[in-house]
This record gives structure tokens, sequence and C-alpha cells, in this order.
């Protein structure tokens, strides 16, 4: 796949005479219609096999090479161009695709609290290629000690048509909110503990999971230990049964980090009684939060840098959110929410409203502003095909065991594409 980010004056069928791709090949990629007007600033997926790379002043054979992780006589030869030649600004050097890494892929979903939607059953259809693990959120601890499964309808049966393996993501959620109370109430209780495991082995062998995944948030700092304590004992039942056990982590920069959403969180505990982890490396810009990327780049590598210190690469899945905020301006702490948006609806709202899409380099992100009908400022941040692949790279640099959606359901077709050119998919079905 090629990254290109649209100019003023560029259209599809420009691109199509670019790169030698029919009009229709880079709207489908894209899910565009192929008479919609490009945004200035849009990144877009050209559908090639490796990429092209167009010559700045005072590139050279060498130094593109470098860069593309190739050397310059494969790069001249492929090209056909002499090994010493002097390249022209503009000119554009065909760079072959490079080997794929294998990744671990998860996806949550969220089917709500009555059925699974056919727009979320179509989601999960489409991702599940692409996926080592589908995990419904969630799995709710009850009070006597048993877990409430989530609406399933037919997603078990369309994750293992598709070789995708079923994660069982049990949380301490009480309506709308992650529940401290709940939490310390089974973490305290070994009688209760017993017949929460005892069920949660019994419900993941009916229902085909293959991991279990325990996503407890906002747990009382006192609960650290007791936390631990309930990882290494319920670990013996669930790997007896012959399943794998996960957790989920907030991002987290030091082990000391204060905060109701951290203190809990003992990263080489979790790192040495898991099979894997799920590091949260997203929600810095949050709905209720001031205007700033969802997952900037450099926090993100903090946390993860921290994380190896604690636990082995092979161990961490890199969270990654599929959305976007539109926050309307001045922001105003207690203020009204920011709007959740999918990428493609982003996109789609600067069409409409005439903005030009920006990049910011030090957070790899994408953002523009606009005015709506009430004359009210709106500042939106998102994910594009740049900040997405910004992320690979980071975990290909780190050499994590892979990454992990939040969450199916919102549009980002490039997000995929990208998934697939860059990684071979680890399958842990037949």
């Amino acid at each position: 796949m090629q990254i290109h980010v649209v100019r003023a004056g560029q259209t599809l069928w420009r691109l199509s005479r670019t790169y030698g791709i029919p009009v229709d090949a880079i709207a489908s990629a894209n899910e565009l219609s192929p008479e919609q007007t490009l945004v200035i600033g849009q990144a877009l997926v050209i559908p090639v096999a490796g990429s092209y790379y167009f010559v700045v002043r005072g590139d050279t054979l060498t130094s593109v090479a470098a860069r593309f992780g190739t050397t310059a006589a494969k790069l001249a030869a492929v090209n056909d161009i002499a090994p010493g030649a002097v390249l022209q600004a503009g000119t554009g050097l065909y760079v072959p695709p490079a080997p794929k890494r294998k990744a671990y892929v998860n996806a949550y979903l969220d089917p709500g609290p009555s059925a699974v939607s056919a727009a979320l059953t179509e989601a999960a259809r489409d991702a599940a290629p692409l996926l080592t693990y589908l995990a419904p959120s969630s799995f709710r601890i009850q009070r006597d000690g048993t877990v409430k499964p989530p609406p399933l309808g037919d997603l078990a049966n369309i994750a293992a048509r598709r070789q995708a393996a079923t994660m069982m993501a049990v949380t301490n959620l009480e309506g709308d909110q992650f529940s401290d109370e709940l939490g310390h109430l089974i973490l305290s209780d070994p009688a209760l503990q017993d017949k929460l495991i005892a069920d949660i082995v019994a419900t993941a062998k009916r229902l085909r999971f293959l991991d279990v995944h325990f996503d407890l948030e906002h747990l009382l700092p006192a609960d650290r230990e007791p936390y631990n304590a309930f990882l290494r004992k319920a670990a013996g039942p669930i790997r007896a049964a012959g399943l794998t056990m996960s957790t989920a982590l907030a991002p987290k920069t030091s082990a000391d980090q204060a905060g109701a959403w951290y203190e809990a969180h003992d990263y080489r505990a979790h790192g040495e009684i898991a099979d894997f982890v799920v590091i949260m490396t997203y929600e810095w810009g949050y709905s209720g939060g001031p205007p700033m990327p969802v997952s900037p780049i450099g926090p993100v590598r903090d946390v993860l840098d921290y994380a190896l210190t604690e636990m082995p690469a092979g161990k961490i899945l890199m969270g990654q959110n599929l959305y976007g905020y539109d926050w309307t301006l001045p922001y105003v702490y207690g203020g009204p929410y920011a709007k959740a948006l999918s990428p493609q609806a982003a996109i789609s709202l600067a069409r409409q409203r005439n903005a030009e899409i920006l990049y910011d380099a030090e957070a790899q992100a994408p953002h523009f502003t606009y005015w709506d009908d009430n004359r009210k400022e709106h500042r939106v941040w998102f994910e594009d095909a740049r900040s997405i692949q910004a992320k690979f790279d980071l975990l290909k640099e780190l050499k994590l065991r892979g990454i992990s959606y939040w969450k199916l359901g919102l549009s980002f077709p490039q997000n995929w594409l990208l998934l697939e050119d860059n990684f071979s998919v680890v399958k842990l079905l037949p």
C-alpha cells in the first residue's frame, strides 16, 4: 500500500494516472464514491504492491534505500536506472514490499445491552480474517460471583469460520462505570473468587472461547496486591482447561504512577502471571477533556518504553483507537462532551465543511477545524493512514507481540489495508 496525501487540485482521476491504478480501485480501497471530491490533506491508501517514493532535492539512491530498509543496488535494479545515477527531484521511485513480520491482532466490540446489531455483525465479519482474537465486551462480574455474558448473536461462528479465536473479556462494569466497590468485594472474598473462577472457566468452555481476558479497572489502590493474587489463583484453573489468560492495563509510565486508573495495575506482576497483556495506549484526548490527539505517538512510546522495563516485548499488545473526537470550542471543563466519530466520518465532515486536514508531525495525528451552522467553532482529532502507519512502525521497532483495537463498528478502511500490508496475522484456529 502507498499512502498519498491529497494536495490542492488533485482528483481520483489524476491519482489514477500517477500510480497506474484504476480510479475504481483507489475509490474502493478508501470507501469513496468515484464522484466524490477529495479533501486537501486527506490521507489515501493506493493499492499497489510496494510503494512509490517521490524524490526530493538532496536524495540519493543510498539515502532512499536506507529509508526503506533495502539497498541502493536493489533500488536501482527494480527502477532500471544506473547505480550511480543522480536523482532528479520529483522522480517516482518504486520501492518493493518489505517482508512481513508476524503479529497477534485483537479487536474488541461492544454489542450493547440487548442484541448484536446487523452493522456490528457485518463489521465483525469484515475484520475477522485479520484478527487473532475477537473480544465481545463484556462479561460482567456479578456480586454473587457469577459472570453475565453480553449478547453474542452469531459472533462465535463468524469468528470461527474466519479462524479468529474468541476472547472472553471479563470486567467489573456496573451500569456504565467500572466499579471499585464491586472489584473490592470480589478481591477480598476467597469464596466468591472460587465461584467466579469456576463460572468463568465453565462459561468459556461452553461458548468456545480460547482466552480469558481480565479487564478490571478503576480498582482501589489497596487492591493492587489482592488483584495480583487473584490473577495467580485464576491462572491455574484457566490453563488447566486449555485456555490462555490475558489482562488489560491502563497506560502507565512508572510503577508508582498515581491515579485511580493506575495504582492497582502492577505491570511487572501482570507480565509474570498473564500469557499476554493489552496496554490501553489511547484516550489522552477523551470526550470530557480538552481537544488533543487520542493516541499521540510520543506518550504512546513513553508507556511502551516503561512497559518493556517490566515485561517481555513478546507479551505486549499495543492498544489502538479506531475513532476520533469532535470538540466544540472553546473547551470548558465540565461542559458538553466531545462527540466520537469514525475516521471515515471525520473525512466526510471535513469535506462537508470545506475544511483542510492538517497533520501534527510531533503527535503523528491529523486534525482540522470548522464552523457549524450555529457559528460554533469545532476541533476534530482523528486517525488516518499516516497515524496508523506510525503506530505499526513503532510496534515493529519495539518488537511487540501485536496490536489491540477499541473498537469494531467504526469505519476506518485504511487501517485494515495497512494492517494486512505490514503484518502476517497469527491465527490460532485450524
